[in-house]
């Protein structure tokens, strides 16, 4: 192996916190789809029917955001400081995925996690009389949630479809 092909291999850490990177945030970003799709769809229902899903998505989907989200900004986190001197998309998109992922975070502890703990105490058969202010503020950051998610993901596929696409020029450049 020529020393020149040996420094602009990705080092394997970078390699693993990409692909780890790359399956979480997908599975992040389409589960938090999915739930946006769901509590769309219970726009149109009364109060009691919709506290009844909500206290069903509560039984597991809070998990399900935690063991996705925690490891996709964390692949990232070390994804960006592998990538942090390089130049250009390979740099770039996944520092942005990072910022998103991290806003997503914070809007998560500040706005939904609260309101969750909230809907977990309400009474199916009488929720309180603000339920459709507190499912709307909930469905807004939820959407926002989900847009900045998918953004992520679609960072950090492009900047891995990108290094690829740099690996096959280079050995392209390297046959002629």
């Amino acid at each position: 192996m020529l020393v020149a092909e040996k420094q602009q291999r990705e080092p394997m850490l970078a390699r693993i916190a990409r692909l780890i990177g790359l399956l979480f945030s997908g599975v992040f970003a389409g589960f938090l789809t999915t739930v946006l799709v769901l509590e769309l769809s219970m726009r149109d229902q009364v109060g009691s029917v919709y506290a009844q899903v909500r206290q069903i998505e509560l039984i597991g989907l809070d998990v399900l955001a935690t063991v996705t989200l925690l490891p996709a900004l964390l692949a990232t986190a070390i994804l960006v400081a592998a990538t942090f001197r390089k130049k250009g998309a390979a740099r770039w998109l996944p520092s942005f995925a990072l910022v998103l992922f991290v806003g997503v975070l914070i809007l998560t502890i500040v706005v939904n996690l609260p309101i969750n703990a909230d809907q977990r105490d309400w009474i199916v058969s009488m929720p309180p009389p603000d339920w459709a202010t507190v499912r709307d503020r909930w469905q807004v950051s939820h959407a926002v949630r989900t847009v900045a998610a998918a953004i992520a993901f679609c960072c950090l596929s492009v900047a891995a479809l990108d290094r690829r696409q740099s690996s096959v020029d280079r050995r392209a450049a390297d046959m002629e």
